[in-house]
């Protein structure tokens, strides 16, 4: 049987409620935090790290359980998670543009999220610095709808970066990737994370039909573009129906 643990964290500004699998966090996110640790210890630098996933996977809570569970082992190089939303073109630059999504050209903001809503060459400058300096690096404020620069100060030896798109196998995402010094991908069945979007719109004050159509036309793009266009992590992980996640 498997034996949960409740965690409460701030995320994007709201208080969320998650609970892991001790037997995971021993087997596997305990080991991982240990072996990234020993990489930065042997490059006697700051590495950088991606964790990619599709939407609704949980990979913002995970990141920030990673920093958490950091803090508290002794044996381990404190983690620093930080995510890629604040790297969305700012809202009235959405709302003014439009963006050619797979050879279609749409207004950006019936598509917003997708890789081609984000500020990739401003992500770039940031990923060129983070390296060697400790660069301000902004946040996705859910509060407002809206990016906000320079919130967060990057200070640690270990930075976990998320975001659906990092692992993309398309330009100019696939060139960043060799900036990051150990990448994770987490999968997931997408029937799971469909249910988990759309029900996400209805908490967020939308109606299951509105939540659907906002599903098919956007959301359900985006989750078969990281499922079958990124490239694979150096772990592999895969999120179960009941939260868990398994190492592929």
């Amino acid at each position: 049987m498997k034996e949960w643990k409740k965690y409460l964290f701030t995320v994007n500004g709201f208080e969320m409620e998650t609970i892991y699998n001790q037997e995971t966090i021993d087997k596997v996110f305990l080991p991982l935090l240990k072996d990234l640790t020993a990489l930065q210890k042997e490059k006697s630098s700051r590495i950088i790290v991606f964790l990619a996933a599709p939407p609704a996977v949980g990979k913002t809570t995970l990141c920030q359980f990673l920093e958490y569970l950091s803090k508290q082992e002794d044996d381990v190089t404190e983690v620093q998670a930080l995510g890629l939303d604040g790297f969305h073109y700012h809202s009235d630059y959405i709302n003014s543009h439009d963006a050619v999504v797979l050879g279609k050209t749409v207004p950006m903001k019936t598509v917003k999220g997708c890789p081609e809503t984000y500020d990739a060459e401003k992500l770039q400058k940031k990923l060129e610095k983070i390296k060697n300096e400790n660069i301000l690096w902004p946040i996705y404020d859910r509060n407002i709808h809206d990016v906000v620069e320079d919130m967060t100060k990057v200070t640690k030896d270990i930075i976990l970066i998320e975001g659906n798109w990092l692992l993309l196998n398309e330009e100019p995402w696939k060139s960043m990737k060799d900036i990051a010094d150990y990448t994770i991908l987490i999968q997931s069945e997408e029937e799971m994370l469909k249910e988990r979007l759309i029900g996400r719109k209805v908490k967020g004050g939308s109606s299951r039909e509105d939540a659907e159509a906002w599903y098919i036309h956007t959301d359900s793009v985006n989750v078969k573009r990281v499922l079958t266009t990124s490239m694979p992590g150096d772990l592999m992980l895969k999120v179960e129906e009941d939260g868990d996640y398994i190492k592929l």
